[in-house]
């Protein structure tokens, strides 16, 4: 899997996910096997640009692998501006958000929402792609609604536009996350262009993967909400796909281990007020994966206000568990 010049190490992808798809999750993905991680979408208002939260979502320093910012906006200027500033600040790859169904995004026309305007995408589209000399990407979904599923038409002004990679999912706006993601709108953009094409939606797991991979003929495909307290998903695709058979799920401790290292940097990216606060989310998916847990165990958690309150009370909590709950 190439995008421009950059060759992956595989055909898995860590999806953008706003508020989720920070450093040290980014990093905690490539670990276990992610081939891509792409940044939060960062926005392209310039108003924004120097605020400490826009600033962290685009942070990269320390990061391994090649790094890919996602921006978000409808304006084509500002767009231009935006993927040329996080160009400066290290970013490899730029990715064009036109797939966020989230209402207060489309309620600015952006997102998902520029679906509906062919020729503004072309516009945004070409003003990217002039504006850097590295590689810019582009993330859909289908089309608006189910009566208007327009991806083959937009994935070739991409192509026509010079977007080196595209990634579909295989839902409309109107369809947010409901439902199942349909693949046959998938496989028709990949039979109508030549560019690398990234399948994404309901892949969370590696029999999934290989499923989807073989059904729409995708170069590559990119994992998002199954991801989240699960980043073992891409060793476990990898394996399977290399192998054909399954790779065992993490044991209990090394779940422990590795929450506890992703809290830590957590703690260090945001600071141990808000890392605290940001962490609460990921423990609760990682011990979803685990069994349940009592109502009060996890109110205690989410109350704790420090790292060593809440450290104290996870490891409390794995001590818990019954024997072999991640088995």
């Amino acid at each position: 899997m190439k995008i421009g010049p950059y060759q992956l190490e595989n055909n898995l992808i860590l999806a953008p996910m706003a508020g989720i798809s920070d450093r040290p999750f980014r990093e905690l993905c490539k670990q276990f096997g992610a081939g891509l991680a792409v940044s939060e979408m960062v926005a392209s208002n310039p108003a924004l640009r120097s605020h400490k939260r826009t600033l962290l979502k685009a942070d990269h320093n320390g990061e391994t692998g090649l790094r890919a910012v996602q921006i978000l906006g409808t304006d084509p200027r500002q767009m231009a501006d935006a993927a040329k500033f996080n160009a400066q600040r290290g970013a490899q790859i730029i990715d064009i958000n036109m797939g966020c169904p989230a209402k207060k995004v489309c309620s600015v026309a952006a997102g998902s929402a520029l679906l509906k305007d062919e020729a503004l995408v072309g516009k945004i589209l070409d003003a990217v792609v002039h504006a850097v000399d590295i590689p810019v990407t582009l993330k859909m979904r289908t089309g608006w609604d189910l009566q208007s599923r327009n991806a083959v038409d937009i994935a070739k002004i991409a192509e026509n536009s010079g977007i080196a990679a595209l990634t579909l999912h295989g839902r409309t706006r109107a369809c947010k996350f409901n439902g199942q993601a349909e693949y046959e709108t998938i496989k028709k953009v990949k039979q109508s262009v030549r560019i690398p094409i990234i399948a994404n939606g309901d892949i969370d797991s590696a029999q999934k993967a290989k499923y989807v991979l073989d059904a729409t003929g995708a170069d590559a495909i990119m994992i998002g909400r199954a991801a989240q307290g699960n980043p073992w998903l891409f060793a476990q695709i990898s394996h399977f796909l290399k192998t054909g058979k399954n790779l065992e799920k993490p044991t209990d401790s090394a779940i422990q281990n590795t929450l506890l290292s992703h809290l830590e940097q957590l703690y260090s990216f945001y600071g141990n007020i808000s890392g605290v606060r940001i962490a609460r989310k990921h423990i609760g998916w990682y011990f979803k994966h685990l069994g349940s847990i009592s109502l009060d165990t996890k109110n205690n958690i989410n109350q704790a206000k420090c790292p060593s309150r809440q450290l104290a009370l996870i490891n409390s909590a794995f001590n818990l568990l019954p024997t072999d709950s991640a088995a």
